[in-house]
This record gives structure tokens, sequence and C-alpha cells, in this order.
């Protein structure tokens, strides 16, 4: 059973950081493209940042560039997501996806497996 489990996720200041991680299991996810994405209340889940098999390549959303850093580590199936100057707007529930070849990886539909989810809080 594929399972991703998110944590990192807390009340910070703005221009404060934090570091989001997320935990594979049930497979190796090696071979994934992994991806972060979040969802502020009353608004559609938007991405974040992804990173291919090997972690060779990145993407980021235009709002987290320059700020966010997406990173994996394929021996402990980990992967994480440092975000730093961080802004009110940033508040949002954050959330890990997998899969093996997400057609668009900016797409939610693209990714089979997601995690439950964990909320970051941005005061200003």
């Amino acid at each position: 059973q594929v399972q991703l489990v998110e944590s990192g996720g807390g009340l910070v200041q703005a221009g404060g950081s934090l570091r989001l991680s997320c935990a594979a299991s049930g497979r190796t996810f090696n071979s994934y493209t992994m991806a972060w994405f979040r969802q502020a209340p009353g608004k559609e889940r938007e991405f974040v940042a992804a990173i291919t098999w090997g972690g060779r390549t990145t993407n980021y959303a235009d709002s987290v560039k320059g700020r966010f850093t997406i990173s994996r580590d394929g021996a402990k199936n980990t992967m994480a997501l440092q975000m730093n100057s961080l802004k009110p707007e940033d508040t949002a529930v954050y959330y890990c996806a997998a899969d093996t070849s997400p057609p668009n990886i900016r797409r939610v539909g693209a990714y089979d497996y997601w995690g439950q989810g964990t909320q970051v809080t941005v005061s200003s």
C-alpha cells in the first residue's frame, strides 16, 4: 500500500522559514515524479513545485520561485520543501503527491498518490 505522509507545517511570521517533509512508503519512489501542491481556504489546489526521478529536474510555480527549494533523498524515500521568505499568501494546506510519469507535472489530476496534507500558516 502506497503512503505519503507530510510533516513540518506550522505557524511562522512573514519573512520566516519552514521546511516540509514527505515520507513515502509502500514502494520505491526513485522512478516517480514527486510534487508539492497547496490549497488555501476557498481556493482550488494549486501547483507549488515538482522534482523528477533522480532529482535531475525541478519546476516551480512563479509565485514561489526563488523562495522555495524542492529536493529529494532517494535512499530515504523522502522529499522536502524548504520555504524561505514566507508571505501571508503562502498560507495553505500543503500536500505532497507522486506519480510515475505525470503528463503535466503542474496538474492536480496527473498524480495518483497524495498525502493527507500539513497546515502552513504565515502571519503578517
